[in-house]
This record gives C-alpha cells, structure tokens and sequence, in this order.
C-alpha cells in the first residue's frame, strides 16, 4: 500500500512521518522551500528531528507526477477564513482538484481538514469526480477523519490521541479503521463523514466558547478589582467545574471553525447567537490588553504618546513557531494607534515570514539586552521567557515605575506586589 499525504504542515508532515514506519509515504507541498528543507532533515516547525525525517519509505516532493495511480491519499491543507470570515477553501479546492487528476480506480482519498459538516461530500467529491473521469463510491472511495493534533503539546500526540475516522459505507470505513490503528492507539469509526465533519468542528467551538466566558468573567472582575485567575482557581476546587483560563484566542483553528459552522448554519436559515458572540468577544482581546497596557502607563504619568513597550512573544502559542491568526498583531497595532513605541521580541518564530504576513519587525530575546523600556507586555509563555521576575527589573527605565502587562499570569500576584510591580493580569 502506497500512501501519499498532501501538505506538509503541522498536520500532514506528523502523518507522513508516522505512516512512513510502516508504508511508502510520498509527502506532496506546494511550497518548494518546504520540500527543499525537508529533503535535508530539517523541519522550521520544530515538529520532528533529522532522524525521524530521513527515513528510508518517506519522501517529499512537489513534483504533481509522483502522485499518480497511488492508493491511499490523505488531504491536510489549511482551511483558512477571508476577510469576510466566511471559509476560504481555494486550497481544499486546489488539493482536491490535484488528487483527482492523480486517481485510479479502488484509490481512497482521506481528508483531515477541518471544514464544516458536508463539505468533503459537497464541495470535494465534484471537483475529484470531474478531474478524475471516475465515479464516488463506484470506482473511489472517501473518508475523513479529522485531525486533533495540539502542535506544542507532548503529551496529546498523534499517536496517544483518539483518533475519528469515518467513511460513507462499511468497506472504506472498515480499511480506513485499519490503516488509523497502524499509528493511532485509540479509533474511533462514524459511518457518515457529517458527523466526523460536526465532531470536530464542534471541538474548537465548545473551547472558543468557554474562553470567551472567562475572558468576559476576567474583564467583569478587573473593574471589581478582584483577581480572576485566583477565583477561577478557587472555584476549579468543586469537582464538576470546568478550569479554563482566560487569554488570547488565535491560531489556525479554535479562532477560526466557528466561522465555518456560522457559515453552514446561515445556508439553512439559523443565526448562531451565542457562538458568534463569543467569538466576537475573543476576537476584541488583543485590543482590551493594548488599553490595559495605555491604562497602566497613564497612571503612571508616563505618556502613552512615545512610550517604549517590550513585548514578549509574537507566535499565537507558546513554544511553537506558528504564527498564523496571531492575536498579537492586534496589540501592537492597536498600541501603534496611540504612538506607542513597540519591540517585539520572539525567540522562535522566522523574522521573514512575520515580515511576509504582517509586515513588521521582530527582534531575537537575546536582542533585548542593554535596553530601557517603560512597559513589558508578557504575551507568551515561551520556556525562553519563564525567569524570575528580578531578571526583568533591569529592562525598566524608572525603576520606581515598573509596568508588566501579565497575559499568560506567569507571576503570582504576590510576587509582583512585593516587588513594587505596577501590574496588570488577565
């Protein structure tokens, strides 16, 4: 069996190599630099070690003729929002349109990309029968099982997680339950691939739910002046309550698949209430934090007009490289409203490609050294970061007017009082 993965990211790259252990794997990107430093070993993700690539079944390419007549083919493109926050399929459109060019009969085609309930069915089984000449469930067959990988998180990897997978009739369920159970301790199998599509979905909506109720909770007891992390600690003490801090809301999916369900949901009529206003509360975070961080500086006499702010961490998670949908962007821009003076400092993410998306410029934490600041935002809980609170009183230019802006609470509320902290936590 001969398996080909098409997308070499964060999702498709664990699979290849994880399937590669036991079957040919042809891993496919666009993207030539990708497939160029992948063929050398090395992974800009910081995913997977020299070892774990250079494996004797696995290969990457670009190359679309490699993909031929292949028998398994796992799709795990992005699925992005436009600027509408309406779903941009172009690239599950474009994966889908080169697998069927590729098809030959009795080829399975897997999709892992998340996408809102019907879309594999709706909008990718045309596009494969069109370009393939072959007919869905007569001559092909599709599944999909959606992934639920936590880039970062090691301990809820691919091969400890339960995995979904689902097909639209017992057979292809029945190989593709096989296949799974090569890499995968735990399956999951759904006969009908709208459920996996609503099971996963419905994942990141619940998660973007909750934080958005904390996130409210966190606002709500600022203005008591009450510490909300100590009364969500104190109150995570019953056995029954769910513990979710409040914070930033990015990355490539939970700030992104309720778009896709609000999307399918007003097809039929239906105007999702609370999920949307969740989301619209998460999506405001970064611009509260900025005017906490003006708030701080105000009450210090200190201007907001040309104060020089230190921000820590640009990615949209800590220790991974990965800085789409970043939520930080909106604390610098919202700053940069108010003529504030912004340095960011990350020691992990590419300077290029934050460049490329955002167009701004980012600075190495070692490049930190011998400079005076008038606040410090801790945006993200990078192990390059975790000092004690002393290492950052020498980066303030008044030491009698030490501002942080505690986003991740990485200090204890004592700690920063004792310290003569002038302080600001979600």
């Amino acid at each position: 069996m001969n398996i080909i993965v098409i997308g070499a990211g964060y999702v498709g790259l664990p699979l290849a190599v994880s399937f590669s252990k036991h079957f040919p794997v042809i891993c496919y990107d666009i993207n030539k630099n990708r497939i160029d430093e992948l063929n050398k070993g090395y992974d800009s993700n910081k995913q997977h070690s020299k070892n774990e690539i250079k494996k004797k079944k696995l290969s990457f390419t670009n190359d679309s003729n490699l993909l031929i007549d292949q028998d398994i083919y796992i799709v795990t493109v992005p699925t992005p929002i436009n600027s509408f926050n309406h779903p941009d399929l172009s690239m599950l459109e474009q994966a889908s349109s080169l697998v069927g060019k590729s098809l030959k009969k009795k080829s399975i085609v897997i999709y892992e990309s998340t996408t809102f309930p019907g879309c594999t069915i709706e909008s990718c089984v045309p596009i494969l029968e069109n370009n393939s000449k072959l007919k869905f469930k007569k001559d092909f067959s599709v599944a999909y099982s959606p992934e639920r990988v936590n880039p970062g998180d090691q301990i809820n990897k691919l091969n400890t997680i339960t995995k979904i997978v689902s097909a639209e009739d017992d057979k292809t369920l029945n190989i593709v339950n096989k296949l799974y159970k090569k890499i995968c301790k735990s399956i999951y199998p759904v006969l009908g691939i709208k459920i996996a599509e609503s099971a996963k979905i419905i994942e990141n909506v619940q998660r973007d739910v909750n934080i958005a109720l904390v996130n409210e909770l966190s606002v709500m007891f600022n203005k008591l002046n009450i510490p909300c992390n100590e009364v969500l600690k104190a109150a995570a003490s019953k056995w029954n309550f769910h513990y979710y801090k409040p914070g930033l809301v990015g990355g490539h999916c939970i700030g992104v698949d309720p778009y896709y369900l609000s999307y399918k949901a007003e097809q039929i009529n239906y105007y999702p209430q609370l999920i949307l206003s969740g989301r619209r509360f998460n999506e405001n975070m970064g611009r509260y934090i900025a005017n906490q961080t003006a708030l701080l500086l105000s009450k210090q006499n200190i201007p907001v007009n040309k104060a020089k702010i230190a921000l820590l961490g640009f990615s949209f998670k800590e220790n991974i490289p990965d800085i789409r949908n970043t939520k930080i962007i909106q604390i610098v821009r919202e700053l940069a409203n108010w003529n504030a003076v912004v340095e960011v400092y990350d020691p992990i993410v590419s300077k290029k490609d934050v460049k490329k998306m955002y167009d701004l410029e980012i600075n190495k934490f070692e490049e930190i050294q011998n400079k005076k600041f008038d606040a410090i935002i801790y945006a993200v809980s990078h192990k390059e970061f975790e000092k004690k609170l002393s290492f950052y009183d020498k980066f303030f230019k008044n030491k009698n007017k030490k501002i942080i802006v505690d986003v991740k609470n990485n200090f204890s509320r004592a700690e920063l009082i004792k310290n003569k902290y002038k302080f600001f936590q979600l």
